[in-house]
């Protein structure tokens, strides 16, 4: 399975966001659970949330560096990233202006209940985007740094869920042409690549910290891009010898739940 982790990452980059309504929750195998019940057996709570916009665009920027200090004070938030995201095919050298994306990890529901309920960020996030994409996240296996971080605690697979995988790597300044010389190639092998329901790419920073976060029907679709795409091998080859990565990193989680909401 790591032969698919932050060496691959460059399949992950560049892929469009589709905001698919009614998201395919019969392919991917979703069932109606409730989500209190799972994440009260478990301490960490992850989720990654997408957020659309139609106005306040200019706002939405902004919030990539102003709302760290409102995250900050947010009780039980161990982890959190503010993350742009690619445009067109995904992670071409163009952002995606529409769309912004908000990872956090918190010691419990309960505090992330709170958080999302009182604090003032939060808060604007919901009211000025039009759409608001969410994803309840179980982890269940990690490998790797982020900025230095260990920010997922592994839990016991419940089984027969959805795997949204996410990663991120932080590129060496003296590899970022070849890198993204290849991106074109990554970004074809994801495309076609069969049990893949969703992916978009996502990033701290353009050019030099990069992530991606996709959906696979299954942990065996996973293993069958990692394992028989013979592009997919190359590009492993690739990154080995040209060392573009300074820092990386290769997560899997169960997907708990998908919500998708619209503001009036």
């Amino acid at each position: 399975m790591e032969e698919l982790a932050p060496k691959a990452m460059i399949f992950f980059m560049g892929c469009k966001l589709q905001i698919l309504f009614g998201f395919k929750t019969s392919l991917l195998g979703m069932h109606r659970i409730k989500i209190s019940d799972i994440f009260s057996e478990m301490g960490q709570v992850v989720y990654l949330h997408f957020f659309t916009y139609d106005q306040h665009r200019f706002w939405a920027f902004t919030q990539m560096q102003r709302a760290h200090a409102g995250l900050q004070d947010c009780k039980g938030l161990q982890f959190y990233k503010m993350l742009g995201t690619g445009a067109g095919a995904g992670f071409s050298l163009r952002p995606d202006f529409s769309t912004y994306a908000l990872l956090s990890v918190w010691n419990s529901e309960d505090d992330k209940k709170q958080a999302f309920a009182s604090s003032p960020v939060l808060q604007a996030f919901f009211d000025r985007s039009t759409t608001q994409r969410i994803y309840a996240l179980r982890p269940i296996h990690t490998h790797g740094k982020w900025s230095g971080q260990y920010p997922f605690v592994v839990q016991k697979p419940l089984g027969d869920k959805p795997i949204g995988v996410i990663t991120r790597a932080t590129l060496n300044p003296s590899r970022l042409i070849d890198f993204w010389r290849h991106v074109p190639q990554a970004s074809q092998a994801i495309k076609e690549a069969k049990g893949v329901g969703f992916f978009k790419g996502i990033g701290e920073w353009p050019f030099v910290q990069q992530a991606t976060f996709s959906v696979w029907e299954s942990a065996e679709a996973i293993r069958t891009f990692a394992y028989v795409s013979q592009a997919h091998a190359s590009i492993v080859k690739k990154t080995r010898e040209r060392k573009w990565y300074k820092e990386d990193m290769f997560n899997r989680f169960e997907v708990i739940e998908v919500t998708t909401t619209t503001s009036l």
